[in-house]
């Protein structure tokens, strides 16, 4: 007697982000070269390379400000390309090259944005934010007179204003003291688990990667060259630790049977 063999349907989540063969060109330069991949909930996922690898171009991607020449985005199941601002309403993002208004207060600037991105019950948002944050004795100082540490903990609370579904980090804990950017990795971690997000996270600092995140890709030229858990990743590669296997990458030449 034969039986019949049944396939279990997938009860896996679906994906937060997806970007497919996505590719961007500046005339002759090619920025970002058919990249594709997936974070799904409660990932913490690291985009590496070196300067110039195309990192800060798909992030501008995935936030709306550059559109692709070809490829896709969804963002909690929404097309990014198509339905912008619903896509980007599930969406933040904190860097240090993106400074809050300086002439708002800490509180002003939170309380502006969590407007904008309608926030209910905004007002204990903002207060558990401070807290959180170790904002609330800065919270009627001008943010542009904060120090950068102080301003880079303002820009992480705006990020979490909305529970964002996905969260874009770009050296998220540079100017911060290294007892300060653990409790931010460890906020950051358990944001992640408990609101089942995904976040995108790019760094220099190799150990602050392996801490935090769960997978990484490490881009040259546009392009995906290795994909994997940081912990496991140089060791497979012929490297004894992760700040190792980022310098071989970044010293990768894209031969033509790359192509």
């Amino acid at each position: 007697m034969v039986q019949a063999h049944l396939e279990l349907p997938d009860l896996s989540p679906p994906p937060v982000l997806v970007v497919s063969d996505l590719r961007k060109t500046y005339r002759e330069t090619v920025a970002v070269d058919g990249v594709s991949f997936a974070i799904p909930p409660g990932e913490i996922v690291g985009l590496l390379g070196p300067n110039g690898a195309g990192k800060t171009t798909i992030v501008n991607i995935i936030l709306g400000v550059l559109e692709p020449n070809t490829g896709s985005i969804r963002i909690d199941g929404i097309d990014l390309l198509r339905r912008r601002s619903a896509a980007l309403a599930f969406t933040n993002f904190s860097a240090v090259y993106a400074a809050l208004p300086g002439n708002l207060t800490v509180e002003q600037n939170l309380r502006v944005f969590g407007l904008i991105y309608e926030v209910p019950a905004l007002a204990e948002r903002i207060e558990d934010l401070l807290v959180r944050f170790d904002l609330v004795r800065f919270r009627g100082a001008k943010s542009g007179v904060l120090s950068s540490g102080e301003q880079t903990r303002l820009s992480l609370a705006k990020a979490l204003l909305n529970r964002p579904k996905l969260l874009l980090l770009d050296e998220p804990t540079a100017s911060i003291d290294p007892s300060a950017a653990r409790e931010i990795r460890d906020l950051i971690r358990a944001f992640a688990e408990e609101n089942a997000s995904a976040v995108l996270w790019t760094s220099h600092n190799m150990y602050e990667v392996e801490e935090v995140c769960h997978r990484v890709l490490f881009l040259s030229r546009g392009r995906v060259l290795l994909e994997g858990d940081p912990k496991l990743l140089p060791h497979e590669h012929g490297a004894a630790t992760l700040e190792d296997l980022f310098v071989k990458v970044a010293r990768e030449r894209l031969h033509p049977e790359h192509s």
